[in-house]
């Protein structure tokens, strides 16, 4: 199990998918805590995904967030100086990315990694934030 600090991509802030996970992987590697195997994708994969949906820039997001506030802070901070999703584009996004893995063009990633991560035989598991709550013990 891979426990340092980084929360579920199935909880919400603010009603988003991701978004929280996202903050705590820029917290947890401020502090010098957040494992090799996840530094490389900082700003890239999901947190990229989520970044554009809000129209805000990765960098300066961590900069915010490395600057303290509560989650729903940095969210009101995010959508004043980003994009204001609806209610609707919210819900578009939030099943885009529970999905995600499942059909579609990532899911030969997502096997991959079931194989490397020893979890090929779960059947269970098939979308990436199955996958993330598996690998991280959660599920």
């Amino acid at each position: 199990m891979k426990d340092f600090g980084v929360r579920s991509p199935a909880e919400k802030i603010g009603g988003l998918f991701y978004f929280g996970r996202m903050l705590d992987k820029i917290r947890v590697h401020a502090q010098g805590k957040l494992p090799e195997e996840y530094r490389s994708n900082l700003g890239k994969g999901f947190d990229r995904e989520c970044i554009e949906f809000l129209k805000i820039d990765y960098g300066t997001l961590a900069e915010r967030v490395n600057e303290g506030g509560s989650d729903e802070e940095i969210l009101a901070w995010c959508l004043e100086r980003g994009r204001k999703p609806t209610e609707r584009e919210i819900y578009i996004w939030n099943e885009f990315m529970r999905k995600r893995g499942w059909n579609d063009e990532i899911s030969e990633t997502l096997t991959r990694r079931k194989k490397e991560g020893g979890l090929a035989e779960r059947a269970d598991i098939e979308t990436m934030f199955q996958f993330i709550d598996a690998d991280e013990g959660r599920l």
